[in-house]
């Protein structure tokens, strides 16, 4: 058994744009200024009241609460009006595809919701090549180990035979929590620096060199 958990938006997906604008249009709704752009890319990979609390210090529990749904409804809305863009980034989908006939099984592991992870992976077409999907709906935020543990259980691996792959610390905390490898990648929302302090043990820079890496 061999087992590779990718996380999704910054990893496998571009949706950078589209959560940034949707993040901006929650901030005003609140009548609050929205934090900038790079700031709110860093919360990437966080479910969202965990988001919430850390691109807004001093919140209480209730208004992270108010302000994840009302991202969630300016999420849907610009779905609803196609404006939300999250392509495959550059070579991931040959990495999956070739990884998956290489006799690997693949799951995902995001703080996205189990809705919005369905409509990304059937949207680029890869929603068949992964065995175990695990969402922000059913589990803690990263980088609480539970929803890696859950994709080790529903694949029958062991964490010695898995792997966690992602862009940013969260994903690499979580991994080393689950007792699994952790490999990051640098074209996501951390810098591979963060990434190896955070328990990576190697940073890809392209999808090619992600595969090559985990075949040799």
């Amino acid at each position: 058994m061999k087992l590779a958990v990718f996380d999704c938006d910054g990893t496998l997906i571009d949706g950078q744009a589209a959560i940034c604008e949707a993040m901006e249009a929650t901030f005003a709704e609140h009548g609050l200024a929205s934090p900038p752009r790079n700031t709110i890319r860093r919360a990437v990979g966080l479910s969202l009241p965990q988001a919430m609390r850390q691109l807004l210090p001093g919140s209480d529990f209730e208004q992270q609460q108010a302000m994840a749904e009302s991202y969630k409804a300016a999420f849907r809305a610009a779905r609803a009006e196609g404006r939300v863009s999250q392509p495959l980034f550059e070579g991931v989908e040959d990495c999956l595809r070739t990884l998956a006939a290489s006799g690997w099984t693949l799951g995902v592991a995001t703080g996205m919701s189990d809705r919005g992870l369905a409509h990304c992976l059937a949207n680029n077409g890869i929603t068949d090549l992964f065995v175990t999907l695990q969402t922000a709906d059913r589990h803690p935020s990263k980088p609480n180990p539970e929803m890696l543990e859950q994709a080790l259980f529903e694949a029958g691996a062991q964490p010695g035979e898995a792997v966690m792959i992602g862009d940013t610390g969260y994903d690499m905390q979580m991994a080393r929590s689950a007792g699994t490898r952790a490999v990051g990648v640098d074209w996501g929302y951390h810098h591979p620096e963060e990434l190896k302090a955070a328990g990576a043990e190697w940073v890809a820079e392209t999808p090619a060199e992600l595969l090559a890496y985990l075949l040799k």
